[in-house]
């Protein structure tokens, strides 16, 4: 934790500006042994101080030198960040100068790890920060940005606090029994007062789904067999022409993939090799992907063409998603219909085509429809982000669910008690109160370097 540590901050490359940060004790005094301008050991914290980097008498480039002292940074330590000309040469050698001098290479994410470490940001904000960088979608920024500000972790640690109010009374009428103003915590007490938990912590739950939505996307597979117009679908959809098109059954032998933003959600859009028996070793192996991928996908958009009757073969297929979140697209709408509906067991049917100019308008309010996307926007963005919160929420509300039962049962209350302190310790562990080594350097290994 007292090391000192630098990195470059900013994308290298040739760009306008380039920024390498350091942090650490030492930091204002190493890097003022190459700064030539202002003493930068006497300066104001918080102040951009001119000058030029220099090296034995040469000047490496012309600087704006930020210096901030501890506490109020944003490791909680000296912190100094070096503006220079971008350029891959300029910033690589300002970089190898403070490492010459002492300072190591940060890792990846150990900015925010230090700032975590010293208290600055608990464990979901660091996540948030994390996302932050990496948000593609203006939901997205803002989803990440709540987390940064702390609302998770207040949702967190309010409920936190019910549990810890409850253990504390429970402790003093198990320690002092005698005391006449104590509250005689009953069972009906211990469960009226789990039963809140329980709902906030299955509310949160119950949005998670959201918040893997607004984070990750939704995967949607375009299947259908050759020729009915997957590929054209895409193309408008992206409104590029990434993937080819011909009259010639079995073009698209692999996957093509791309990603549009529907009602403030990413779509990752994945267009299938046509679905067929073919001897074409290639073409197969272009099936069998596509087969595996329908199987994970969030949603099938299966494609049939209007202006064919539907064979026995699609039928199957069809069959063999009953269990699938799927839209039934009738391709070709622009042309005769030969198509019998009667055959197809599907409830939701969107008819369009990649012809005129809204063609495929319907297909895009559906998908708007079945995931309630346009509600998503109008929520709190109090949602859990990743696997391992919401792991850690459904431990703690089994335990908290425990706790109700034997509330009911009339179980003694010291083993209610056992209940609530596992539930309080696996939400702890969602703010990073407690934590594993191990997990941290996998969590912070997700960040690029410089954060």
């Amino acid at each position: 934790m007292n090391e000192n540590i630098c990195a470059i901050s900013t994308s290298l490359g040739v760009g306008a500006i380039s920024i390498v940060r350091a942090s650490g004790p030492d930091v204002i005094n190493i890097v003022n042994g190459l700064f030539k301008g202002a003493d930068l050991t006497s300066v104001a914290t918080h102040t951009i101080n001119y000058g030029h980097i220099v090296d034995n008498n040469e000047i490496i480039d012309e600087v704006l030198v930020t210096i901030m002292r501890a506490p109020k940074t944003f490791t909680k330590e000296d912190v100094v960040e070096i503006n220079c000309h971008g350029g891959i040469s300029t910033t690589n050698k300002i970089l190898e100068l403070l490492i010459q001098k002492g300072i190591r290479l940060a890792g990846a994410g150990e900015f925010t790890k230090k700032a975590y470490l010293n208290g600055r940001i608990d464990l979901t904000q660091a996540e948030g920060v994390n996302d932050l960088i990496s948000a593609e979608t203006d939901l997205e920024r803002k989803y990440a940005m709540n987390r940064t500000l702390g609302n998770l972790s207040k949702l967190i640690i309010d409920n936190r606090q019910i549990i810890v109010n409850i253990q504390a009374k429970l402790a003093v009428n198990f320690d002092y029994p005698e005391e006449m103003d104590n509250i005689d915590m009953t069972h009906e007490l211990v469960l009226k007062e789990l039963s809140t938990v329980k709902n906030n912590l299955e509310e949160l739950l119950a949005t998670s789904q959201d918040g893997k939505i607004i984070k990750n996307g939704i995967d949607v597979a375009i299947i259908g067999k050759p020729n009915v117009g997957k590929s054209s679908i895409l193309n408008h959809l992206l409104d590029e022409n990434k993937a080819i098109v011909t009259d010639i059954a079995g073009t698209t032998r692999d996957i093509v993939e791309g990603t549009i933003t529907l009602a403030g959600i990413k779509l990752n859009l994945i267009d299938t090799a046509g679905i067929r028996s073919t001897n074409d070793v290639v073409e197969q192996i272009g099936v069998n992907k596509s087969l595996e991928i329908l199987q994970n996908a969030d949603l099938v958009i299966y494609v049939l063409n209007n202006n064919e009757p539907v064979t026995k073969e699609e039928l199957e297929l069809l069959a063999s998603i009953k269990n699938v979140q799927k839209i039934v697209f009738i391709n070709k709408n622009d042309l005769p219909s030969k198509i019998n509906l009667d055959l197809i067991e599907c409830n939701t049917i969107i008819y369009g085509n990649t012809i005129t100019p809204n063609g495929l308008q319907d297909l895009k309010n559906q998908i708007i429809s079945l995931f309630k996307l346009d509600l998503i926007k109008e929520k709190n963005y109090n949602f859990l982000s990743n696997a391992r919160q919401i792991a850690l929420v459904n431990a703690s509300l089994e335990r908290i669910k425990d706790g109700i039962q034997g509330a009911k049962d009339g179980i003694p209350l010291e083993m209610i008690a056992e209940d609530l302190k596992e539930a309080y310790d696996a939400l702890g562990e969602i703010i990073g109160v407690t934590y594993k080594d191990e997990l941290l350097d996998e969590l912070f290994s997700k960040f690029c370097l410089g954060k």
